[in-house]
């Protein structure tokens, strides 16, 4: 049981909406150590400041000014900065930005800044990627690419057809895949996605703020339907030639986790069918295309998901680690370009989360995992020849770590429930921590409820964890309407220790107006492992729901809740689950509120739909089961939908079929719609959104 400090509740200031949504980012936001990076020389950090950059030596702790912004300005013929930009520090005295269409580099001289030389940017320039000679860049312009190179713009490609697009992130971003530009370690080649999606069914997108509206097509691979086709191109900037990877399969395959060899001779492409549950591990020659051989090949009866890239240990061509969870949880796998699998780093039945880098003196791999608890992060380094494994840090919570080049010193982030947040050093050598920051609570004003951990237990006994969430000025003998938050789809964890312990100041703010609120991750969620997340497989919403249940019975068993105003909400996956119960289970809600909801999994996009439910053809009981468009006369309690007009993850058309559902049905419900928006609602509008499931809250739920 967490409960926050006792002086919290002498306090009596209440949040308002503005605070409840925004607040965290705004002005209750937690003090941070802003854009923390490792000086190239790892005996310093580096932090951004208003006004500038500060530097710190790690032995003596001395903090001088790096650059400032009148220095900058002083050497800026024209278009004077207002504020410091994001700089990237290629060293101790050079860098580059980018800002009002031009990258800018700069080098110290003596003890003041020169702007070296800039390059102009396309005005509409997208997806800029730096290679690693901090000199050439790559961009794209609409659907081609182009490199910039001392100065001068290369065309990459120059396609007339715009469903032909060269260098931007394809597969709607699953795998892992957050770019479409892949630098040559070397910097002399880049390699690229070309997307060609043609044969993709045209999705309207509809331009309200215009008269007349205007209409946007976008490509929609929708479950089951013709998908796009993708390929990988390597462009040598010296000889301006393009040779693309001679990848065979199918056409609509999908190419992830692209890595070049340390030495630029090869490129490594995870090739996964369509059906995504074989996935090859090909390396390519990167001058010629051809295929070298097939590392390895993984395969599962549900799916697989390559999420990461390859990992080349320090100084090696040959070594890499290559992260699984062919064993049930995403572990560490070291394979040789000659010897295959060399050995499993990381076991046990916790995931790795995220590979921080290496002491190659050391022969260490840093990292983070959930090895102590789902509900945390922790840092870890692990020796790879004898396996020998350390936590680094100690404090409870959730943490993320910046390692330095050579692995001496690690920046540990870190908030749990009473903490807002702690920024440490880690000498790696000895293990002393040295802080840097702790911050303020920015909410130790605030009337705050009491908060209780929950686990519980599904049907086959897997551990499920929640949280309850009790009124301000709790009174055991009353009886309160409970409000249960939810998502528990993939790739998504609602439940952690970290600060605020509520998780969401909305939540709080529902507790000062008198509201239960819970929130629990049910099998299908993330960072459980393989069969936690897969117990969902070909059956969207069922098994999800049966989790939920635990946790409404839990509640109806308390005697302070009141189990006739019980609500429910949740956006996306938490809107189809939300719809769901709503329909599937319409005598456990009062009042739901379902925000972008998916309906019918048939009209989902291809790469996450087939993922979790194989084809509308291969799962017709999957796909009719979950299908909430028959299910509309189901509804007993009040159901509130909201979608944005301009979603294209969600498509606004599964709420307008299920409004026409409805009307086919003589079912009445209520709907709203945020013009301007595509699936979340953001900035100042949030608090239009979130007032306005709070209003229908109070209106039909505290009746």
């Amino acid at each position: 049981m967490l409960v926050l400090g006792s002086s919290a509740f002498a306090q009596t200031q209440k949040f308002t909406m503005a605070e409840a949504v925004n607040g965290m980012r705004t002005n209750l936001a937690v003090k941070n150590i802003s854009q923390f990076s490792w000086a190239a020389d790892g005996k310093s950090y580096i932090q951004a400041v208003k006004g500038g950059y500060l530097i710190t030596d790690l032995k003596t702790n001395k903090q001088d000014t790096l650059i400032s912004l009148s220095q900058l300005n002083r050497n800026l013929s024209n278009d004077k900065l207002k504020a410091v930009p994001a700089i990237k520090f290629t060293g101790n005295s050079n860098g580059y930005f980018t800002t009002g269409g031009k990258m800018s580099w700069i080098e110290k001289s003596g003890n003041d800044w020169k702007v070296k030389n800039t390059a102009v940017v396309d005005q509409d320039a997208a997806n800029v990627k730096m290679f690693g000679d901090g000199q050439t860049f790559a961009f794209t312009v609409k659907n081609n690419l182009f490199v910039n190179r001392n100065g001068k713009t290369i065309a990459v490609t120059n396609e007339a057809n715009e469903n032909i697009i060269s260098g931007q992130a394809v597969h709607r971003n699953e795998f892992g895949i957050d770019t479409g530009i892949f630098p040559a370690p070397n910097s002399e080649s880049v390699a690229f996605y070309k997307m060609d999606q043609s044969m993709v069914a045209d999705y309207p997108i509809i331009d309200w703020s215009v008269t007349p509206a205007v209409n946007h097509n976008i490509k929609y691979p929708m479950a089951g339907q013709t998908s796009h086709q993708v390929t990988l191109g390597v462009f040598n900037i010296k000889t301006q030639a393009t040779t693309f990877l001679k990848v065979e399969g199918e056409k609509d395959q999908y190419l992830t986790a692209v890595t070049w060899s340390p030495d630029s001779k090869y490129i490594f492409v995870g090739v996964l069918n369509r059906g995504q549950n074989h996935m090859k591990m090909n390396q390519y020659d990167a001058a010629t295309g051809e295929l070298v051989k097939t590392l390895f090949e993984e395969t599962d009866s549900k799916y697989v998901e390559p999420q990461h890239p390859l990992t080349f240990f320090p100084n090696s061509n040959t070594d890499f680690i290559w992260q699984s969870q062919r064993t049930g949880y995403n572990h560490l796998f070291h394979y040789s370009l000659e010897k295959g699998l060399v050995a499993q780093i990381t076991k046990g039945d916790w995931l790795v989360t995220d590979i921080l880098g290496f002491n190659e003196k050391k022969k260490e791999i840093y990292f983070t995992s959930t090895k102590e608890t789902p509900l945390e992060r922790h840092l870890y380094r692990i020796n790879w020849t004898n396996f020998k494994m350390q936590r680094l840090d100690s404090a409870e919570g959730m943490h993320a770590g910046t390692l330095s080049s050579d692995g001496n010193y690690l920046y540990d982030a870190y908030s749990n429930a009473n903490s807002p947040r702690v920024a440490n050093i880690i000498n790696t050598a000895n293990l002393k921590s040295t802080n840097i920051l702790t911050s303020e609570n920015p909410l130790k004003n605030y009337q705050r409820p009491e908060i209780k951990n929950v686990e519980l237990k599904a049907d086959d006994g897997t551990p499920l964890y929640g949280k309850i969430i009790l009124p301000t000025n709790f009174d055991p003998n009353k009886k309160y309407p409970a409000i249960v938050y939810l998502y528990n789809g993939p790739h998504l964890q609602l439940i952690t220790n970290s600060f605020p312990a509520s998780g969401n100041l909305w939540y709080e703010y529902m507790a000062q107006n008198g509201y239960i609120i819970f929130t629990m991750d049910g099998r299908g969620s993330s960072n459980r492992g393989m069969k936690f997340e897969q117990a969902v497989f070909r059956n969207l919403g069922t098994t999800e729901m049966n989790d939920q249940m635990k946790g409404v019975e839990y509640l109806k068993s308390l005697p302070y809740v009141d189990g006739d105003k019980m609500g429910i909400h949740g956006w996306s996956f938490g809107g189809f689950m939300t719809t769901s119960f709503m329909l599937r289970k319409p005598d456990v809600f009062k009042v739901g509120v379902a925000g972008g909801p998916v309906i019918d999994w048939s009209m989902y996009e291809i790469m996450y739909g087939e993922r979790y439910m194989d084809t509308p053809q291969e799962n017709p009981q999957g796909y009719a089961a979950a299908n909430l468009l028959d299910k509309v006369q189901n509804l007993k309690g009040k159901l509130l939908m909201i979608h944005g007009a301009q979603d294209d993850v969600v498509v606004w058309q599964h709420s307008i079929k299920f409004i026409k559902s409805a009307v086919d049905n003589g079912v009445q419900l209520d709907y709203f719609t945020y013009p301007g928006h595509p699936h979340n609602v953001i900035g100042k509008d949030r608090v239009h959104l979130m007032q306005k499931i709070t209003d229908y809250f109070d209106l039909y739920l505290k009746k």
